[in-house]
């Protein structure tokens, strides 16, 4: 009987939501009109722009825009379905003139599109960037869309959110606020394509060939077809057999022009340098809410740092706030942010955020409705405790830079190692046989693989796993991890994954959930005892551990030290958990694979690549560790 009640009970919820969605619709269509138009930009080129205007007229109404390279459907009479079945209902319902643009070169936009276009500080008569392109139509739509109250806002998740730092940056006096989401930023150091000058293989090649890529020469509302279909629909597999980078670059073909810029660009060089927009943040003039999620698969590291990147070069006074929780890539925008994968964060964490932070956000500057006094400079969701966190500065100036080091014995202490009869552990690190980045097979890359079990890899003896003994009390860490490790390879090139893991007690389950099939039948919901939760993982391209831009190739059996950062994290690791360390050299295919021969990997041949034997030390001659950010207890506390 309980079970057919909460059966019934579904289908009334269904039905009710249903309602809800059809009762939303019907308002919006009653209350608001579409129009569709082109503006002109000062170089001429005319860029598509959808408006949704509210029918009342006894008041003024503010602007809230996205520049998108992803479409602006539907074109025609329809209308968005975003304006009711989305958080965006909110801001119908608060009267907002919503508008909606292609970028320049994209769907029903005149122009040529160019990928991450760079800023142009020193434009002059007919010269045009992104900014340019927001600046013509901010000014357009106040002169020619009824009832605005001459205050616009600006906002976009991802590609959208390097469109909207970009339009911050344009100066126009009526751009009030803008709010870049996941915004891609650096796609060298951290955001989608490269990671530590690391390719990205699988998301950028499946990106551009999956129609992103191929140039649009005039106006469509349709994506033209692709006819490339890759053998399998296991991704490991697939791309192991396709092999080295020049044979994806043969699938590609003639047409995908940023592609070939990226393969006559591996290092970090003044190309890439011009497409960095946080050199130019200090011209920023709007308000600016920073969002973005802690397991954010494709532009965690914009968020983080673009965010400081404006803290660094803004005046004292300007409002440049940042939010970042427990969220996949855009999941804030959603109807539920109460878990990714596996793990749980107590509640819907998405739209807490939608109503207590990004509505009030605008509503404050577009139409001087509400407060924002109690709007810290941070809001950061701490993932273990699951707690939302408030912090006058990020990162904290009360963090704590302490060191965890790698002991032998497979252990984790925060005192420097001593003497060992072995003073490093060992792999070899096999192209033929890369360590996965999860242990599903699939097709598309997964956006939980950040918060997955790691027990798959901790199995492979080409992964190292150190942990520490379990908690006596709880952790914090709160901002940038340095992975500070001492080498030896006997190749001259190799890579380094350092993943920061939350092992949970054996006995541990989230309450309320049904405890897995014990049976030879499998089923039931994943093993939760002994789970270790990825927390943070990030790659390192050795070439690169002097510098991005003069990379170097590895004397074999020299002792070297690689260090680099990994984007921030907010975690706490409870009490009775441990705090696990692994260290490997692929991660695949989310990553390319390194030959390990100091050689362009982008025009390496299958004959390059060849196994290599990894050292990672951890004696006292030669300590290894991560450098974390511990928040002391007593300040969290006091919050």
């Amino acid at each position: 009987m309980k079970h057919i009640y909460a059966g019934v009970l579904c289908v009334l919820l269904s039905l009710t939501a249903a309602a809800r969605t059809a009762g939303d619709s019907a308002w919006v269509h009653t209350h608001y009109v579409k129009k569709e138009q082109y503006i002109r930009m000062r170089d001429g080129v005319q860029l598509f722009t959808v408006i949704y205007q509210p029918v009342d007229s006894s008041e003024r109404h503010p602007v809230l825009m996205t520049r998108t390279p992803y479409s602006c459907a539907p074109y025609g009479a329809a209308l968005s379905p975003n304006l009711w079945n989305s958080y965006w209902h909110q801001y119908v319902r608060e009267g907002y003139i919503i508008v909606m643009q292609d970028v320049r070169g994209r769907w029903m936009s005149e122009g040529q599109f160019a990928d991450i276009r760079p800023f142009n500080p020193d434009k002059k008569g007919t010269a045009t960037d992104e900014a340019s392109d927001t600046y013509d139509t901010i000014d357009w739509l106040l002169q020619h869309v009824s009832h605005n109250n001459g205050r616009v806002g600006l906002f976009g998740i991802s590609y959208p959110g390097f469109y909207t730092t970009m339009g911050a940056l344009c100066g126009h006096p009526a751009l009030k606020a803008a709010s870049p989401q996941a915004p891609v930023t650096d796609w060298f150091h951290g955001d989608d394509f490269h990671h530590n000058g690391a390719f990205f293989l699988m998301d950028c090649f499946g990106f551009y060939t999956k129609g992103f890529g191929y140039p649009h020469p005039r106006p469509i509302s349709v994506a033209p077809v692709q006819a490339l279909q890759l053998p399998c629909a296991d991704n490991y597999q697939t791309f192991l057999q396709i092999g080295a980078i020049p044979n994806f670059t043969k699938l590609t073909g003639d047409s995908l022009a940023f592609w070939k810029e990226l393969m006559v660009h591996p290092n970090y060089d003044d190309w890439w340098k011009a497409r960095d927009p946080r050199q130019h943040v200090g011209r920023i003039q709007p308000a600016i809410l920073v969002v973005g999620g802690l397991f954010d698969a494709e532009d965690c590291y914009g968020a983080w740092n673009l965010y400081k990147a404006i803290e660094q070069q803004k005046p004292a006074t300007h409002f440049n706030k940042l939010v970042m929780g427990p969220w996949y890539h855009g999941q804030w925008a959603s109807s539920d942010g109460s878990r990714l994968g596996n793990v749980q964060f107590g509640g819907n964490t998405a739209t807490w955020y939608q109503e207590h932070i990004e509505v009030p956000f605008f509503n404050y500057y577009l139409k001087d409705k509400g407060s924002l006094a109690n709007l810290p400079e941070a809001t950061i969701f701490f993932t273990g405790e699951n707690r939302w966190r408030q912090f006058t500065a990020w990162p904290s100036a009360a963090v704590q830079y302490k060191s965890l080091y790698l002991q032998p014995g497979c252990a984790l202490g925060w005192t420097p190692p001593a003497g060992a009869t072995k003073p490093y552990s060992e792999y070899i690190s096999d192209p033929a046989h890369p360590v996965p980045y999860t242990g599903e097979v699939h097709y598309v890359r997964t956006r939980d693989y950040m918060t997955d079990d790691q027990r798959f890899a901790a199995r492979r003896a080409d992964v190292l796993t150190f942990e520490t003994a379990p908690l006596t009390e709880a952790v914090s860490i709160g901002g940038t991890v340095t992975a500070d490790l001492r080498v030896s390879i006997t190749g001259t090139d190799a890579d380094f994954v350092v993943k920061i893991i939350d092992v949970f007690p054996d006995d541990f389950s989230y309450p309320g959930a049904p405890q897995p099939n014990k049976t030879r039948d499998a089923g039931g919901p994943h093993p939760m005892g002994g789970y270790q939760m990825l927390v943070r993982g990030e790659i390192f391209r050795g070439r690169y551990r002097h510098s991005f831009t003069h990379p170097e190739a590895f004397t074999p059996g020299k002792v070297e030290q690689v260090r680099f950062d990994l984007p921030d994290i907010a975690h706490t690791f409870l009490k009775g958990h441990r705090m696990m360390v692994q260290i490997q050299s692929s991660w695949f295919p989310l990553a390319d694979r390194n030959p390990q021969q100091f050689i362009n990997i982008y025009e390496a041949q299958d004959k390059d690549f060849q196994k290599a034997g990894i050292r990672v030390y951890h004696d006292a001659a030669h300590p290894s560790g991560v450098i974390l950010p511990v928040i002391p207890a007593v300040v969290l506390n006091g919050q």
